[in-house]
């Protein structure tokens, strides 16, 4: 197998592990927000909901979900809306494993979003009130920079570790990099790919190191 080839091939799937990476985070921050809402809603069932199902995802392996959502669908209620097969990227394979990080990050965000909200002193709202602002108007408007801030450093630690989560995709045969690499090039006998991916990982992680640090510089003027 000459280099070329292995070369695109690892390309690829590196390729699709940037895109599960990217469409997760797009997804999966709006959901946390979400879900946030409803952690902190006044109406008791929907916070215990949430609770609950934040409790759960956040207290089973990612590798487990990613199991259930690719198979109890078809083998509990006979849908088999993961099961199609395409020549392009979004196949049902790869549905899974984004409806499966998504959800499962949304979570982990939801929680980190609330630590935030719950981290902003009264006095804030108390001075939004007296503007005459909404409480819409005093969430976006005060609330949500001073939030950003104190949850910047958590968030890129999650961030950084869903880079590396992607690598879990392979279990239900989405054509990332790790899988790639099982399949295609590790029966081959060659070995000098696993040190490519490593470089393929520590630059795209030094990339998100360095987008963060700039993110918290540009938010330092916020005392919190």
């Amino acid at each position: 197998m000459s280099f070329q080839i292995i070369n695109a091939m690892l390309l690829r799937g590196f390729g699709t592990t940037c895109l599960l990476f990217l469409l997760t985070l797009v997804l999966s921050l709006p959901l946390g927000l979400i879900i946030m809402f409803g952690l902190k809603s006044p109406f008791k069932p929907l916070k215990y909901i949430c609770e609950i199902f934040v409790w759960i995802i956040r207290g089973t392996p990612l590798m487990l979900q990613l199991f259930v959502v690719f198979f109890v669908p078809s083998l509990v209620f006979k849908v088999s809306i993961f099961s199609f097969t395409t020549k392009t990227i979004f196949n049902g394979r790869f549905l899974a494993a984004l409806i499966t990080f998504v959800i499962n990050y949304a979570c982990y965000f939801s929680v980190i979003f609330k630590g935030g909200v719950d981290n902003v002193s009264r006095g804030q709202y108390e001075a939004g009130k007296v503007l005459g602002l909404t409480k819409s108007q005093i969430f976006f408007r005060i609330i949500l920079l001073q939030v950003i801030k104190s949850i910047l450093s958590p968030i890129s630690n999650e961030v950084i570790t869903l880079v590396k989560d992607t690598s879990l995709a392979r279990v239900i045969s989405v054509a990332e990099i790790f899988f790639i690499n099982e399949t295609q090039i590790l029966s081959k006998a060659i070995v000098w790919p696993l040190f490519y991916i490593g470089v393929f990982f520590l630059a795209f992680i030094g990339l998100l190191t360095v987008l963060f640090s700039y993110l918290e510089k540009k938010l330092s003027y916020f005392k919190v």
